[in-house]
C-alpha cells in the first residue's frame, strides 16, 4: 500500500493554501499527497460569482498556484481521485477505485455541496465547471430568476443584471439577506438593486419558473461527510475538531467549509462557509502538520462586490442587543456594528474611513467595550 507522510482529502482553497504554507515550511518531495475529486488544480472559489462569471478573470488567473506548482516541488496531485471510505485506526483511505492508501496525518477538507431544489432545469454555482456554464448560458438569457436571497443569490444577480440580463430575485423572507442584514441594510440594497432594474418576490415559498429563460438556485450549502460514515470521526454538522483543527481520531484534521470548529474568541462552536476561513484555515493546519501546534483563534470575515459596491462584515452578531449605525444608511457610505453587553461583537463597512475597518477587527479580536453613544457620533473611533 502506498503511503504518504502527509495527505490532504479534497483539492479545494484549504488544499492549495495549506501545500503553499507547508512548501513556504520546508516540505520535502514526496511527503504530500492531494486527493482531489475536481477535474481542475485547487482555485480561488470568490472569482465564481464575481469576476470569473463575468467573463473579467481567466481560469489561469484564480489558480491558488500555478498549475507546475505541486510536480515542482514534489507534490502528488490526484484530480478526479474520488474517497469512497477512510479508516482512522489503520490511517488509510479507500478509493472508488479500490485502491487503498495509507497516511501519517490526514487533513480532511472535503467541503460543501450546494443545497438543491427538487425541480429540473435549474443552475447551481459552486464549482469552476458551474461558473463556466452559468456564464455561458447567461451570455444568451433575456430573463432570468435567483431563487434566494443571502450572499451567493446577491452577487449572481448583480452579475445578471450588469450584463442586461433582466433579473428577478425571489426569496423566502420579507427582505434581502434577513439573517443578517438589518431591516435597514436590506432596505438600502433593495433600493439599490431596484434601481437598477432586479425585480423582488418576496416571501415566495414555491417557485413558477415560466417565462425565465435562466433560472439560478443560491439556497445554502451542506458539509460533506458522507465518505467519513463508519470512520469513527466524530461528525455534527460537519466534522467536530478542537480548537487545533484536531478530530477526535490521531493525526487527523479538518479544515474549511467542513469543520465545525471551536471558536475560543467567541466561546461556540461554528461552521463557516467563506473564502477567508478556509484561506485561514488551510495555512494554519498547513502549519500545524510542519509542527507549529497553536489554536486557531480568528475573527470571521467575509467581504462581498455586488454592482459598482464592496462591503465586508467582521465577527458575528448572534445575541446582540443593540446596533449602532454610522453614516448615511440612505447612501452607499455606512458602517453597522452590533454590540452585546457593550461588547463589540460583529461590524461591517462600506466606503468608509480606514479607521473604521482598522477598529472592527481589533476591537472584536481584544472584545472591546465600546460606547454606543460615541460609537453613533461623526469624530474619530479613538476620540
Amino acid at each position: 500500500m502506498q503511503k504518504s507522510k502527509y495527505m490532504i482529502f479534497g483539492g479545494g482553497m484549504v488544499a492549495g493554501y495549506a501545500a503553499k504554507e507547508m512548501v513556504e515550511r520546508g516540505l520535502g518531495p514526496g511527503q504530500l499527497a492531494i486527493l482531489s475529486a475536481d477535474d481542475a488544480v485547487p482555485y480561488e472559489r470568490p472569482p465564481l460569482s464575481k469576476g470569473f462569471l463575468a467573463g473579467k478573470d481567466a481560469e489561469e488567473s484564480i489558480r491558488i498556484n500555478p498549475q507546475e506548482f505541486y510536480a515542482q516541488h514534489g507534490i502528488e496531485l490526484k484530480l478526479n481521485c474520488e474517497v469512497s471510505g477512510i479508516d482512522g485506526g489503520r490511517k488509510m483511505v479507500r478509493l472508488r477505485s479500490g485502491e487503498e492508501r495509507g497516511f501519517e496525518q490526514l487533513v480532511i477538507a472535503t467541503g460543501a455541496r450546494v443545497r438543491t431544489l427538487e425541480m429540473a432545469g435549474i443552475r447551481y454555482l459552486r464549482s469552476l465547471d458551474d461558473s463556466k456554464k452559468l456564464r455561458a448560458e447567461a451570455g444568451g438569457a433575456k430573463r432570468a430568476l435567483v431563487i434566494g436571497g443571502g450572499f451567493i443569490a446577491m452577487e449572481v444577480t448583480s452579475v445578471l443584471a450588469q450584463k442586461g440580463v433582466a433579473t428577478t430575485m425571489q426569496m423566502r423572507e420579507d427582505r434581502i439577506w434577513a439573517k443578517l442584514f438589518t431591516p435597514a441594510m436590506s432596505n438600502f440594497f433593495e433600493g439599490y438593486y431596484r434601481a437598477r432594474g432586479v425585480e423582488f418576490l418576496k416571501q415566495a415559498k414555491t417557485t413558477d419558473t415560466r417565462g425565465y429563460d435562466l433560472v439560478v438556485a443560491g439556497v445554502g450549502v451542506t458539509p460533506v461527510t458522507e465518505p467519513l460514515a463508519g470512520s469513527e470521526v466524530a461528525i455534527d454538522n460537519g466534522v467536530l475538531v478542537n480548537e487545533y483543527l484536531e478530530t477526535n481520531q490521531p493525526g487527523i484534521y479538518a479544515a474549511g467549509d467542513v469543520a465545525n470548529y471551536q471558536d475560543t474568541l467567541f466561546g461556540k462552536r461554528r461552521r463557516v462557509e467563506h473564502w477567508d476561513n478556509a484561506v485561514s484555515q488551510g495555512q494554519h493546519v498547513g502549519r500545524l502538520l510542519m509542527g507549529d501546534r497553536a489554536a486557531f483563534v480568528h475573527v470571521p470575515y467575509f467581504f462581498s462586490d455586488v454592482f459598482d459596491l464592496s462591503y465586508e462584515f467582521w465577527g458575528d452578531p448572534e445575541g446582540a442587543d443593540e446596533v449602532v449605525e454610522r453614516g448615511d444608511m440612505t447612501r452607499s457610505s455606512f458602517s453597522v456594528w452590533w454590540l452585546r453587553q457593550r461588547q463589540l461583537v460583529a461590524a461591517f463597512t462600506m466606503n468608509r474611513p480606514g479607521e473604521e475597518r482598522d477598529a472592527a477587527q481589533r476591537w472584536i479580536a481584544a472584545k472591546q467595550k465600546v460606547d454606543a453613544g460615541k460609537l453613533r457620533g461623526t469624530g474619530s473611533m479613538e476620540g
